[in-house]
C-alpha cells in the first residue's frame, strides 16, 4: 500500500467512528479519501450548497455554525462534519469555516453511504453520537455523573510505589514498560500527618510526591546528573491529593486549580492509586476539560478569544444540570485562571524571561473561586525585593499590559477601578506590598479601605506562590487584632443594604437601563461576601472561598448558633439566582448581567430570595454591633 494511504489509514484508525472499522473497510476508506487544504479564515462549506462528501479534519481547526450564525461546534484533529447534509437531502445544513490552516480528508458520499449500511457502529455514531453540542440528553446525564461519581471509580490499579532513597535508575526501570505512568515516592515518616500512613505490615510511611518519566528525562538525563541520584532529590514537592470519596468533578477542579496532571488518591491517609488528567478526560470528554484543553493548546491571544462562547456554554450546561453555585463558581474561576496562565506564558515567550522573580496574583471573585458569567479582572504583580524600577519596570509594565489586554479580549473586562497590574501602584516588590497591608490594617479609614478591601481576597495564579502566601499570612495574623481596621471594614460593608422595604417586599431599582430590577450582586452577594470576609478575618481564617470561610467561622463562637448555616444558605440562594438568570440571558441571546426582574421570578423562588435578603439584613445589624466605630457603643463581651 502507498505510504500516503498508509498514513491516512493510520490517522483514521485513531478516531471514532473509524476506530471501530475492520481492516478491510479502513483500507477502502483510506483509498477513497480526497485531500483538501483550506487556509485560516476560508469558508469550507456554505449553507444550502450541495454536499457530496463527509469531511474529516486531519489537522488544524474548524468551526461549524448554525444557519442563524451561532457557533455550533469547534473541531480539531479527528473531528467530522458534513454528515447531516449527507443524511438530509444532500445539502449543507451547518456551514463550516477554517479557523486555522486546515488539512481535510474528504470521504465521498458513496463510501459514506456504504459504511452506514455495512457498520452499525459507524451509523450509530453518525446518527446519534455527533455533534457534541446537539446530544443534549446525553450531555446532561454525563454531567450529572461527573458530579456524582466517586474518584475511586477511575482507579484501575494499585499505585507504583518507590522509596525516596532508591536510585533514578531503579525508577527508570520501573517506568520502562509504562512511560505514561507515575511513581509514588514515599519516605520515612515526617512532620506532615496528612500524608503519613501505615502499610500492610504496620510500617509508617509518608508520601513525599510523584515522579514521572518526563521528570527523569529533564531532571536526570538533561541535567547531566548521575543515574544513581536518589529519586527523592527530584520528586515534586507540591503534592496534591484527593480523598477517594470525592467526586470526579472535584478531582478535575483540583487539577485545574493547581495546574497539575496527576493526583494522588487517598483512602483515609493511605494511597490507593494515582489518576492522570487523561483518566478524567476518558471519563468525561464533554465537560469544561474540553475548554481547558483548548486554552492550553492555543498559541495566541486571538485563538484564546475565540473560546469566549465556550466559557458561557460550559457554565450554562452546568447550571442546567443542577450544579450548585459553589461548583459553577469554582469551575469558572479555574477556567479564568487557565486563560490568565496561558496569556502570561505567551507574554513571557514574547518578552523573554523576567529580570527578577514575581507572582501574578488575582483578587476578588477569581481569588475566592466564586466567579460568574459577568466578571471583570482584578490583578496585581508582587515582585522580588531585588526589583529595580529603572532597570526592570519596563519589562513588567509590558507584561501587565499584555495580560490585561489579553484577558479583556477573552471576555474578562478591564477593571473600572483600575485595580490591575497595568497600574504602577499595583506593581510593587513584596516589601512594598507588606507595607501596603500594614498601613491598611494599622491606620485604616473607611475611605482608604473602600478602594482596597478587594485586596483582602487574594491568591496566586502564576509565579512565586510564596510571595502571595506571605501576604495571606500577614493578613490572617494581623487583621483580626485591629479593632479600628475591623470597624472600618464593617462600616464599608454597611454601605450596601439588601433591597427590603418596610413591608418585607422588594425595594426596586431604576438604573436607567433596566427598570424595576434588582442588582443581585450589588445588593446581595457583594455585601454578603463583604460581611463573611470580615468575620473570617476576625477569627484568623486563611480561607479565600466564602463557603470555606463560613466553615471556619462556624467553628468559633463568633456568631450565634445556626447563623453561619443561615448565611451559607443565603449565599447559595443569591449566588445561584444570579448564575441562573445569567444563563437565561445567554440562552435568550441577551448580554448577561447581574439584574433580575422579580415579576419574572416564580413565587417559590421569590420567597427564598426574600429570606436570603432578610438573613443578610439581620447579619448586617449584628455587624454594626460587633465591630463598632469609636462613636458607636462598645461591643458586648458576651456571645457574638
Amino acid at each position: 500500500m502507498d505510504p500516503e494511504i498508509l498514513e491516512i489509514r493510520r490517522h483514521l484508525s485513531a478516531y471514532p467512528p473509524f476506530d471501530a472499522l475492520d481492516d478491510e473497510w479502513l483500507d477502502q476508506v483510506a483509498e477513497a479519501v480526497e485531500i483538501a487544504y483550506f487556509r485560516a479564515g476560508s469558508q469550507i462549506l456554505e449553507a444550502s450548497q450541495p454536499i457530496d462528501a463527509l469531511y474529516y479534519v486531519r489537522s488544524g481547526a474548524v468551526e461549524v455554525y448554525r444557519r442563524s450564525g451561532d457557533l455550533f461546534d469547534r473541531l480539531g484533529a479527528g473531528g467530522i462534519f458534513g454528515h447531516y447534509g449527507l443524511l438530509r437531502g444532500g445539502r449543507v445544513r451547518y456551514p463550516a469555516v477554517a479557523i486555522e490552516d486546515t488539512l481535510i480528508y474528504r470521504i465521498p458520499a458513496a463510501t459514506f453511504d456504504a459504511l452506514c449500511d455495512a457498520s452499525h457502529e459507524f451509523s450509530d455514531f453518525i446518527e446519534l453520537g455527533r455533534p457534541r453540542l446537539e446530544t443534549g440528553g446525553g450531555t446532561a446525564g454525563q454531567g450529572s455523573e461527573l458530579m456524582s461519581t466517586r474518584i475511586r471509580k477511575l482507579l484501575t490499579r494499585e499505585p507504583l510505589i518507590i522509596e525516596a532513597w532508591q536510585s533514578a535508575q531503579t525508577a527508570a526501570l520501573r517506568l520502562a514498560d509504562e512511560p505514561s505512568a507515575a511513581l509514588l515516592v514515599v519516605d520515612q515518616p515526617g512532620d506532615d500527618p496528612r500524608y503519613t500512613y501505615a502499610d500492610a505490615d504496620g510500617h509508617l510511611w509518608q508520601v513525599q510526591g510523584i515522579v514521572t518519566d518526563a521528570d527523569l528525562r529533564s531532571q536526570i538525563i538533561a541535567a547531566g546528573r548521575d543515574h544513581q541520584t536518589p529519586i527523592g532529590e527530584i520528586v515534586h514537592d507540591d503534592l496534591i491529593a484527593v480523598q477517594s470519596d470525592e467526586t470526579v468533578q472535584e478531582a478535575m477542579l483540583a487539577m485545574l486549580r493547581h495546574n497539575v496532571a496527576h493526583l494522588v488518591v487517598l483512602h483515609r491517609r493511605r494511597p490507593i492509586g494515582l489518576i492522570q488528567l487523561q483518566d478524567v478526560v476518558r471519563f468525561e470528554t464533554r465537560s469544561s476539560l474540553y475548554l481547558i484543553d483548548s486554552i492550553l493548546a492555543s498559541d495566541s491571544v486571538q485563538a484564546l478569544a475565540t473560546l469566549k462562547p465556550d466559557v458561557w456554554q460550559s457554565a450554562v450546561r452546568m447550571i442546567d444540570e443542577g450544579a450548585d453555585s459553589r461548583t459553577v463558581g469554582t469551575a469558572l474561576a479555574s477556567i479564568a485562571r487557565s486563560f490568565m496562565r496561558r496569556i502570561i506564558e505567551l507574554a513571557e515567550a514574547e518578552l523573554g524571561p523576567p529580570p527578577v522573580p514575581y507572582a501574578f496574583m488575582v483578587m476578588g471573585s477569581m481569588a475566592r473561586g466564586e466567579q460568574t458569567l459577568v466578571t471583570d479582572q482584578d490583578n496585581a504583580l508582587v515582585l522580588d525585593d531585588r526589583f529595580d524600577p529603572g532597570a526592570h519596570d519596563e519589562y513588567f509594565s509590558r507584561l501587565a499590559r499584555r495580560v490585561s489586554d489579553g484577558l479583556d479580549a477573552c471576555g474578562y473586562r478591564y477593571c473600572k477601578g483600575d485595580i490591575m497590574a497595568t497600574n504602577p501602584r499595583w506593581r510593587q516588590p513584596l516589601a512594598q506590598w507588606q507595607r501596603y497591608f500594614c498601613r491598611w490594617i494599622d491606620d485604616p479609614n473607611p475611605e482608604r479601605l473602600l478602594h482596597s478591601n478587594i485586596f483582602f481576597d487574594l491568591d496566586n495564579v502564576h509565579g512565586e506562590e510564596r510571595y502571595v502566601e506571605s501576604l495571606q499570612a500577614l493578613i490572617a495574623e494581623n487583621a483580626g487584632s485591629s479593632p479600628r481596621f475591623m470597624a472600618a471594614m464593617a462600616r464599608n460593608a454597611l454601605n450596601r443594604t439588601p433591597p427590603i422595604g418596610f413591608f418585607r417586599d422588594f425595594v426596586m431599582e431604576k438604573d436607567g437601563r433596566q427598570n424595576n430590577s434588582i442588582n443581585v450582586k450589588r445588593r446581595g452577594t457583594a455585601p454578603l461576601t463583604d460581611l463573611i470576609r470580615i468575620h473570617a478575618l476576625a477569627c484568623g481564617s486563611r480561607a479565600q472561598n466564602s463557603f470555606e470561610r463560613l466553615d471556619d467561622i462556624a467553628e468559633t463562637q463568633l456568631l450565634g448558633p445556626g447563623v453561619a448555616d443561615r448565611l451559607r444558605d443565603a449565599l447559595e440562594i443569591l449566588s445561584h439566582t444570579r448564575l441562573r438568570h445569567q444563563a437565561i440571558d445567554i440562552q435568550n441571546d441577551r448580554q448577561p448581567d447581574n439584574n433580575i426582574e422579580p415579576e419574572n421570578v416564580p413565587s417559590a423562588e421569590r420567597a427564598a430570595i426574600k429570606d436570603a435578603f432578610r438573613a443578610l439584613s439581620q447579619a448586617q445589624k449584628f455587624l454594626r454591633f460587633r465591630y463598632p466605630m469609636t462613636s458607636d457603643r462598645p461591643a458586648s463581651t458576651g456571645r457574638g
